[in-house]
């Protein structure tokens, strides 16, 4: 029995497989049951991953042959979803302007390519940024909580949100507070989301845990449960100055705590991949493992990006070559 991948109209054709998250049912219960009567729930005993299950699983997606129309609509799909991105102490209003243009027009020479799903700059550029994408649709994101270490005082990060909403900024990009994570202060973690995430008001809240940091899939799933039980709108592996960044693994544990929060609670959250992400083939078997793992719903940009900015110029390469038969040499493409 096959499954149909479809990104409309083409479809993928894809081989059901099983989950691989090793779930304690006494555990997964009291999780369940203190969600459903709105009890904080006890982040200890968040699920364990099976390494060897999960990490089997995400390599046979990379197995996937996707070609002709579906690779070519797969491909308009990622570029769609990605946050293109600078952050850099050398930005500067004419770099960010150029992205901007680049986010709305990704090649000139190409006619009828989406947009990028947005723009992520620092809270300083946001003014600027908001500016250039006026009445494109695409969105202002900008990082905040003293990215990309974290480490500041709760008020400090509430006023660098503040700032960057008051700005004009549609998403806010925080990281977790790693050392008090590994300390077992889980409930800090909470309440730190939490306040930022009534800082953010009516913009939607991306929280990075920065998973190369965690170290372990099992802390990634528990780090994954307190950010959404907190209020997070997306959760997002890394910030892309740390290695390892994203993983089709990492990223699979995620979409899975995704999966099981939304079983629970009804209530769907976005995931983004970011750092480490750079060639299109990668990219389309990302989109695999969001439809076998969530379903149709996910597959757009209103709940699945791609933080990674040299994705979007090798992505605009691969349509050149479906479109003319040929492949455009790297200078063709502006440099991010």
């Amino acid at each position: 029995m096959l499954l149909a991948f479809s990104i409309q109209p083409y479809t993928f054709r894809l081989s059901p497989l099983t989950f691989s998250t090793i779930f304690d049912p006494i555990k997964s219960f009291t999780m369940a049951l203190a969600s459903s009567q709105n009890i904080l729930p006890d982040f200890r005993l968040s699920p364990r991953i099976d390494q060897i299950g999960v990490e089997e699983r995400a390599a046979r997606f990379t197995t996937r042959s996707i070609k002709a129309d579906a690779k070519m609509n797969g491909l308009l799909l990622v570029l769609n979803m990605i946050d293109l991105t600078t952050l850099e102490g050398k930005d500067t209003p004419g770099k960010v302007k150029q992205l901007c243009y680049k986010g709305m027009h990704p090649h000139d020479a190409i006619p009828g390519l989406p947009s990028v799903a947005a723009i992520c700059v620092y809270p300083s550029m946001v003014k600027i940024a908001k500016k250039a994408l006026e009445g494109s649709g695409v969105k202002v994101a900008a990082v905040a909580t003293a990215f990309p270490s974290g480490q500041a005082p709760k008020d400090i990060k509430i006023r660098d949100t503040k700032f960057a909403v008051s700005e004009g900024a549609d998403e806010i990009d925080m990281v977790i507070s790693r050392g008090k994570f590994h300390e077992g202060e889980y409930n800090f973690v909470f309440d730190e989301i939490a306040a930022i995430k009534e800082a953010c008001g009516t913009a939607r809240l991306k929280v990075i845990l920065e998973t190369g940091e965690l170290g372990t899939y099992d802390k990634i799933r528990r780090a994954s449960d307190i950010a959404m039980h907190a209020g997070a709108d997306f959760i997002k592996t890394s910030t892309g100055k740390i290695q390892p960044a994203a993983t089709m693994p990492v990223t699979l544990v995620m979409l899975e705590a995704i999966r099981d929060f939304y079983y629970k609670t009804g209530k769907m959250i976005g995931m983004k991949p970011a750092g480490g992400i750079s060639k299109s083939k990668l990219a389309l078997h990302y989109l695999v493992m969001v439809k076998e793992t969530l379903g149709n719903d996910w597959l757009n940009n209103e709940w699945f990006r791609f933080g990674a900015s040299s994705l979007a110029n090798d992505v605009l390469m691969q349509i050149a070559k479906e479109k003319t038969g040929l492949y455009q040499s790297a200078n063709y493409f502006s440099v991010d």
